[in-house]
């Protein structure tokens, strides 16, 4: 079993879905679990090209932590068209401690496993990954 210190397992899948959505744009977004089992971190959802950030929020659970990435498209303020991949970091109040406590630990190790990056956001409440805040920090 993988020491929380040293971060946990991560699945071939999430690093080859995280791939192609980066490169081929095959998903909007992908939410990722920590299996506490078998300590890996593996994917729970993925989100077609055609679903909404409406969408991808509403597919994290209200009370268990998640990890996600999401592949935000905006037009700039001198109209050009440009996309950011956010990591969200989902930590809600309702979590239990003890999840909250393995997601935070393992979320640098996690993170550094998908390459392509932009910009991350942590979230405790759906108020904090809302639109306006996504398009805030995207610009």
């Amino acid at each position: 079993m993988a020491n929380a210190a040293s971060g946990m397992a991560v699945s071939d899948e999430c690093k080859l879905k995280f791939l192609e959505l980066k490169a081929k744009r095959n998903f909007r977004f992908i939410v990722f679990k920590i299996d506490e089992r078998i300590q890996q971190v593996m994917v729970e959802k993925l989100g077609q090209p055609d679903e909404s950030y409406d969408d991808f929020t509403a597919s994290l659970p209200a009370d268990e932590c998640r990890y996600a990435v999401f592949d935000f498209d905006f037009v700039t303020d001198e109209n050009c068209q440009k996309s950011k991949i956010f990591f969200i970091a989902w930590s809600p109040d309702g979590a239990r401690v003890r999840s909250k406590m393995l997601y935070a630990s393992s979320k640098d190790r996690f993170k550094r496993e998908l390459d392509g990056i932009q910009v991350e956001l942590q979230a405790t409440d759906p108020s904090e990954m809302s639109i306006d805040i996504v398009k805030g920090r995207a610009l």
